[in-house]
């Protein structure tokens, strides 16, 4: 990692929007969608998705990293709507590192089957 903090200074920003936190819907765009609940949450983050996808498949380099950095701000407030951090984020990807992706779907799986029964 190259100690760029950006993702954590964005996640201050975010947290100090928060209505229950002093943010103001009047003024900020963030506490508004926060105020609005977090079915409004979820929903920008899947508009954001499907223009990921959109860009990627037009081939478009530069739409495709506006648009992942749109996908990435609004699944920030998702995070932060469930009081997580992208450190969170970063503890789970450092937990997958250097497994195959089969092998971790495999435990995901058998964690699920563990649980269930």
């Amino acid at each position: 990692m190259d100690g760029d903090d950006t993702l954590e200074r964005l996640a201050d920003v975010i947290a100090s929007r928060r209505p229950d936190r002093g943010g103001d819907p009047a003024s900020s765009y963030v506490a508004r969608l926060f105020a609005k609940g977090p079915d409004a949450v979820l929903k920008k983050v899947g508009e954001e998705a499907t223009e990921v996808v959109l860009a990627a498949k037009d081939g478009d380099r530069v739409r495709l990293v506006a648009e992942v950095a749109d996908l990435w701000f609004h699944t920030m407030i998702a995070l932060a709507a469930a009081d997580l951090r992208p450190a969170d984020v970063l503890a789970e990807l450092r937990r997958r590192e250097g497994l195959s992706g089969l092998e971790e779907f495999a435990l995901r799986k058998l964690a699920a089957r563990e649980q269930e029964g």
